[in-house]
């Protein structure tokens, strides 16, 4: 008997196959979403400093514009944000840009000739904060332009005198609005190949923030900066990438790790299992682990094949010795006894008449033990569906002993789990054991518990012997040779029995004959 494993939890292999695939499916989604995100947030904060720098300049522009002498101001549209807040703060301009989903217009449209020229006044502005841009530009690296309420450049490279006010952003700013948009970038020269990875490094971002000046518009600072390259900042972050590598790379050493572990080694060490019983080796190694729940029920299952494969040679090889030693007995007793009917031709009647009549009982006997050996083999591999009646079986039982008196102790309608052909082999064989022992009655009863019902059949012969009740049930045992038993009875119904997963059983609770109890389970 094996010993009886310890239960415990293992994951399924479907359950593996999934998390590891699920895994090795989101590492690039992830990297993708990483890289994207990152991507839009060095927008977001170019965006941000874009409108922290103008905000400033913006102040700037509007403290000029309020120096001036009211008549010389030049104002435009009323201002519809930047209104202060009733509890006293200002409203603050988010950033709104989305790499991602938002739109990329075209390269910024060039500059038109203005309809009317800028005031001197706005122009002297312009000139005086030249200085300030380009020593903002400098350091942030954005370019600035002033425009007036009217959207013509005052203040910038060699735009000033025209027109923007035809662009989307300025149009938007100069009715007193803040707005920022993303560009496609003007290049002179190719981008390298490994740019083409990010949607990031081929715009531009401008904003334009509204100057407002007595809740009117007095001008827009008009920003534009290309963002951040995210392959420049990968390689200035590299070290923080190399560790973020080999992280990746020591995760998916694991999962290789949990393959090996749970399916790769359990599964080698089975075929190494079949390897050794198949090489008939007695006591295989056992794993020491099965992974997964899948192949631990197929370890057991090799163990369990291997057990009952080495019982059933044991079985055979017993078996055979027994067969050949049953069938050699007869056949020699045969052949010398033709030998003497011709080697002795002056041999009176009555000894040849008695030579035929041993030739003619060992042919008997032969007879008998093949068809016994047939009916084992037919118990061994019986059909074993099928549903029988007590009282049905008693009838048969009566018509097959006539000299014994069958009674059935219990319900007679009990239905008994096994075909009736399958039933009567095994009770045929009791109810002759019993009558070759001097049995005149055969008592029948029957019960059942949660899983099995019990048939008893018990008889009032000459009963066992001590010392023979252990080997009532090996094959070719029997006390009755001389009179042509072969010993196979009591084995023929206990190979049906195991058959259909029941058992029998020699009872030890009977003074006086022979009581045998059949095991069967409810739903055989």
């Amino acid at each position: 008997m094996h010993k009886e494993r310890r239960k415990k939890w293992r994951p399924s292999m479907g359950l593996i196959v999934f998390v590891v695939l699920g895994t090795v499916l989101a590492l690039p989604l992830v990297g993708l979403f990483f890289f994207r995100l990152y991507e839009n947030q060095l927008i977001r904060e170019t965006e941000a400093e874009l409108i922290a720098q103008s905000a400033a300049i913006s102040a700037v522009f509007a403290q000029k514009i309020e120096a001036l002498p009211p008549e010389k101001r030049v104002l435009g549209a009323p201002a519809i944000s930047f209104a202060k807040l009733e509890n006293g703060s200002f409203q603050p301009i988010p950033t709104s840009l989305d790499l991602a989903v938002g739109p990329i217009l075209s390269s910024r449209p060039d500059a038109q000739p203005a309809l009317e020229a800028p005031s001197a006044a706005n122009l002297k502005i312009g000139e005086e904060l030249q200085e300030v841009l380009q020593r903002t530009q400098t350091v942030t690296l954005a370019g600035f332009r002033l425009l007036d309420a009217k959207g013509v450049v005052i203040s910038g490279r060699e735009e000033i005198g025209q027109s923007l006010a035809h662009i989307e952003e300025i149009h938007t700013a100069l009715n007193g609005a803040f707005m920022s948009m993303l560009r496609v970038r003007a290049v002179n020269r190719p981008a390298p190949p490994l740019y083409s990875i990010s949607r990031g490094t081929g715009v531009r971002i401008f904003t334009a923030m509204p100057v407002i000046v007595d809740g009117r518009v007095a001008g827009v600072v008009y920003a534009s900066r290309t963002p951040d390259n995210i392959v420049k900042h990968m390689y200035a972050e590299r070290k923080k990438y190399i560790l973020a590598a080999l992280a990746i790379l020591l995760v998916t050493g694991i999962i290789g790790l949990i393959f090996v572990r749970l399916i790769s080694r359990p599964i080698h060490g089975l075929v190494r299992r079949a390897g050794e019983i198949g090489r008939r080796e007695e006591d295989p190694v056992p794993l020491k682990h099965y992974g997964t729940r899948e192949i631990a029920l197929l370890g057991e299952g090799l163990d369990d094949m291997a057990q009952r494969l080495r019982e059933r040679s044991d079985y055979i090889a017993t078996f055979a010795a027994h067969v050949s030693h049953e069938i050699k007995t007869p056949l020699t007793s045969m052949q010398g006894a033709a030998e003497l009917l011709r080697d002795a031709p002056d041999m009176s009647e009555e000894e040849r008449n008695k030579f035929l009549d041993n030739i003619i009982a060992d042919t008997s006997r032969l007879t008998d033990i093949l068809h016994r050996l047939r009916e084992l083999a037919r118990a061994d591999n019986p059909q074993t569906s099928g549903i029988s009646e007590l009282e049905n079986i008693a009838a048969d039982l009566r018509i097959g002993f006539p000299k014994l008196t069958i009674n059935i102790v219990s319900d007679a309608g009990q239905a008994i789990p096994m075909a009736h052909e399958n039933v009567m082999i095994v009770v045929s064989h009791l109810a002759d054991n019993a009558q070759q022992h001097g049995a005149s009655r055969l008592d029948i009863s029957t019960f059942i518990n949660e899983k099995n019902i019990h048939l008893r059949i018990e008889d009032n012969g000459e009963g066992i012997s001590e010392r023979n009740r252990d080997k009532i049930f090996d094959s070719f045992f029997t006390t009755r040779r001389e009179r042509g038993g072969t010993g196979m009875g009591l084995r023929i119904a206990s190979a049906m029995l195991q058959s259909h997963g029941g058992v029998i059983r020699l009872r030890d609770d009977v003074r006086i004959g022979t009581a045998f109890e059949l095991v069967l389970p409810v739903s055989a």
